[in-house]
Parts: C-alpha cells; sequence; structure tokens
C-alpha cells in the first residue's frame, strides 16, 4: 500500500466526490437515514438517532469515520485494484468499514454501493 501524493485542493476534492457518493447511494436507500453535510463535514443520523460523521482531517490528508464502534482514519492509496481509501490501522477499505458501521448502528444490513 503506497499512500498518494497529492495536493491540498486535490486532497478536498477527493473528499467532496467520496462525500457526494454517500449522499447519493443514502438517497438511493429505501430507509429512514438522514444526513447533513457541510464544509466537507457528512453527518449521518440513523433513525435511532445514533450517528456517524465523516470528515475531512486536511493537515493529515486524511478522511476520518467517527462510528459508536471507534474512530477511523483512511488514507488515499494506490492498491492492485486502483486508488481507494484505506484504514491506516487495519487496512479496510473505506467502503467497507462504512457499511459495517452503518450495519451495525442501524440493526439491518445496509449496503452502499459507491463507484
Amino acid at each position: 500500500m503506497t499512500k498518494i501524493t497529492m495536493t491540498e485542493s486535490e486532497f478536498k476534492e477527493f473528499v467532496e466526490d467520496i462525500i457526494i457518493q454517500i449522499e447519493d447511494a443514502l438517497e438511493d436507500l429505501d430507509s429512514d437515514i438522514d444526513y447533513e453535510s457541510s464544509d466537507g463535514i457528512l453527518t449521518i443520523i440513523m433513525e435511532n438517532k445514533s450517528q456517524l460523521i465523516i470528515n475531512r482531517q486536511t493537515a493529515a490528508l486524511q478522511l476520518w469515520l467517527a462510528a459508536k464502534s471507534g474512530g477511523y482514519h483512511f488514507d488515499y492509496v494506490a492498491t492492485d485494484k486502483g486508488n481507494a481509501w484505506q484504514d491506516d490501522r487495519s487496512g479496510e477499505s473505506f467502503i467497507d468499514t462504512l457499511n459495517r458501521c452503518l450495519s451495525e448502528q442501524s440493526g439491518s444490513n445496509i449496503v452502499l454501493d459507491l463507484e
């Protein structure tokens, strides 16, 4: 896994892209999950009022996810399958972590299909 070198503006663009993809995927779900987005921070509000927060950490060029199960930090890396956000500790992909946390907090199986 090789962390991709990028400028701050490129980083912000990558984060904005993933946030838009998540918002679109949430809109496509047949569920009562709500969300609010503002200045690089996406708050996902579950039906049971628990929340997941996705935000950018510009100084570290990382995408962060806060969930009941913990805090996760993702680097943008080159992988065998292309570039992807990957947890800096476990190596789990961002989308796998997000889907797992959404499912755990909602109590039902949630799978967001991101591009």
